[in-house]
């Protein structure tokens, strides 16, 4: 950041966004609401699905290739060959990118847990914002809940309101511990404001009070990230929302993989008439029962499962508390992905999880052949937002 003259202190207004499971939806939320009413805004988010560009929104738009590769190009050289990662250099050229275009507002989601992430330079965010905590990156971030929040409440700034969405016991007291230290006022769920779900909606009870739809995402845990989303902009007086306008921007959310239906393409047309092909990233075991309450609230239909995962990842944590929702699970590789468990994995961590109808599969179409020769009526594919990507490419 030195060598490029310091772009992170160039940016608009940041809200830091970080956790375990709904830090995508969070953002496609806070993104929406800004929007529905005229701000511009910027946003970061990671991983991509299907183009490396997805990653970067500059004022509402993804950011031109042409563009992006320049910037890509300029930190590779002001770097010099030093040891840089990946990740560094894609947040180095957003930063350039955020600090060159003018917004309203950033909105930086955290790569990976929050203290050493590189979006963590930014010294002094307009507001920090934890989604849910779980076990998620175990190598990098600790084996406990209580090391894993230490890494993600890294992101606490001295002055800066932290807005808490709902956290196990342990990972709430390592936060709470952390504010202390460092000065970070607390807006906590359940406790500084709350949530009331409805037939139709939500009500949300903080510094103000607002009667809102449900959001366009499918899932009873989208509630919860709407209500964080909503917690953010209620703490912040910099952006004072209308209930219309948060109403407006909950209708008109983008965030392709989480719990996505797709009604066309190759992959669908493998289905017998009248069956759905879902798609979700979840990698992760609060993912894996944020999937079960999904699959309980729609048990009309049997469900069956088409997984592929990192080996980065704990296929069993995720796939337990799925076993009691699905009939069948079919494994797969991620493909082009060095770090993907292998199909046999997947399928061994399964009946590990309690599944029964378990087989590895050679790739998606495959499995969704073999599912639709038994009658399937639900499939979803899960595992990994990099499996997601390659579904939506193969499924175009």
């Amino acid at each position: 950041m030195a060598d490029l003259g310091h772009p992170e202190h160039k940016l608009p207004p940041v809200l830091h966004v970080a956790g375990s499971k709904g830090k995508g939806s969070t953002v496609a939320m806070l993104r929406a609401m800004l929007e529905a009413a005229g701000y511009r805004v910027h946003a970061y988010v990671s991983p991509h699905l299907v183009r490396f560009a997805e990653r970067i929104r500059l004022a509402g738009r993804l950011i031109d290739e042409p563009y992006l590769a320049a910037l890509l190009e300029e930190v590779e050289r002001v770097n010099a060959g030093q040891p840089i990662t990946f990740f560094e250099v894609t947040t180095a050229a957003a930063f350039l990118a955020f600090a060159r275009n003018p917004a309203d507002a950033v909105i930086l989601e955290v790569g990976m847990g929050g203290r050493l992430d590189a979006t963590n330079v930014v010294e002094r965010p307009l507001a920090s914002t934890l989604v849910p905590i779980s076990f998620d990156h175990m190598q990098y971030l600790g084996d406990t809940l209580a090391k894993i929040a230490g890494e993600k409440a890294g992101i606490l700034k001295p002055g800066v309101p932290a807005i808490v969405g709902l956290q196990p016991p342990e990972a709430m007291t390592t936060i709470e511990a952390r504010a202390t230290v460092v000065g970070a006022p607390l807006f906590r769920r359940d406790t500084d404001w709350r949530v009331t779900t409805r037939g139709d909606g939500f009500r949300y009870e903080g510094r103000r009070t607002f009667d809102l739809p449900l959001p366009v995402l499918p899932g009873r845990h989208q509630i919860d990230n709407a209500a964080l989303a909503v917690a953010t902009l209620d703490r912040l007086d910099a952006f004072p929302l209308s209930e219309a306008q948060l109403r407006r921007g909950l209708q008109q959310i983008d965030w392709p993989a989480r719990l996505q239906r797709l009604t066309r393409g190759p992959l669908v047309s493998l289905l017998p008439p009248g069956a759905e092909l879902w798609l979700d990233g979840g990698h992760n075991e609060a993912a894996g029962k944020v999937l079960a309450d999904w699959a309980a609230d729609t048990a009309g239909r049997p469900l069956d499962l088409v997984v592929g995962m990192l080996s980065t990842k704990e296929p069993e944590r995720f796939l337990a508390p799925l076993a009691p929702h699905a009939r069948r699970l079919r494994a797969i590789a991620i493909p082009r992905e060095p770090l993907s468990l292998t199909a046999e994995a997947v399928a061994e961590a399964g009946r590990r999880a309690g599944f029964k109808d378990v087989k590895a599969c050679e790739s998606a179409s495959e499995a969704i052949r073999d599912l639709a020769q038994q009658d399937a009526a639900r499939v979803l594919i899960s595992g990994s937002l990099y499996l997601a990507g390659t579904i939506l490419a193969e499924n175009s």
